[in-house]
């Protein structure tokens, strides 16, 4: 089901850390990097992209540089991260404006897909990085026969 990648994981990591710092205190990718066990590179270029791209983060540069978060995390979605690493996204290819699929004539399955994409989109744009990453997001309970399968 739709997976996260390793960069949005890297973004997330690189983010939940620097929440937990001193507003204002640098956080560079290296510091990121050898924290989490990242690769440096992948590390590096997701958080140059949270800055140029997104301006979730502000970089300063020099010896003495790195990153600070600037936007308020409770107004960035999970959404607009996802956007900013990994551009437009949708749950098929039909459903992609840049790269029509061959067989959306005949696909009977077009309706469902784009409810489902839809419902998904709005779940991600509704919740914000502040509730992932700094308040525990509370989960839906189990159903009884759920609890009893995995009990």
């Amino acid at each position: 089901m739709n997976k996260i990648n390793r960069k949005l994981e890297y973004a997330l990591m690189a983010l939940k850390h620097m929440s937990q710092k001193i507003p204002g205190e640098l956080t560079t990718a290296k510091e990121v990097s050898d924290s989490f066990h990242t690769p440096f590179d992948a590390t590096a270029r997701v958080m140059q992209q949270m800055a140029q791209k997104g301006g979730i983060l502000r970089a300063e540069y020099g010896a003495n540089g790195g990153y600070q978060i600037t936007k308020d995390l409770a107004k960035v979605s999970i959404h607009d991260l996802v956007e900013v690493i990994e551009g437009p996204t949708a749950l098929v290819k039909c459903l992609h404006k840049e790269a029509p699929c061959e067989i959306q004539g005949t696909c009977n399955i077009v309706s469902p897909i784009t409810t489902l994409n839809d419902r998904l989109t709005d779940f991600y744009k509704s919740l914000s990085l502040k509730e992932l990453l700094v308040e525990r997001v509370a989960m839906p309970a189990k159903k009884s026969s759920e609890a009893v399968a995995h009990g």
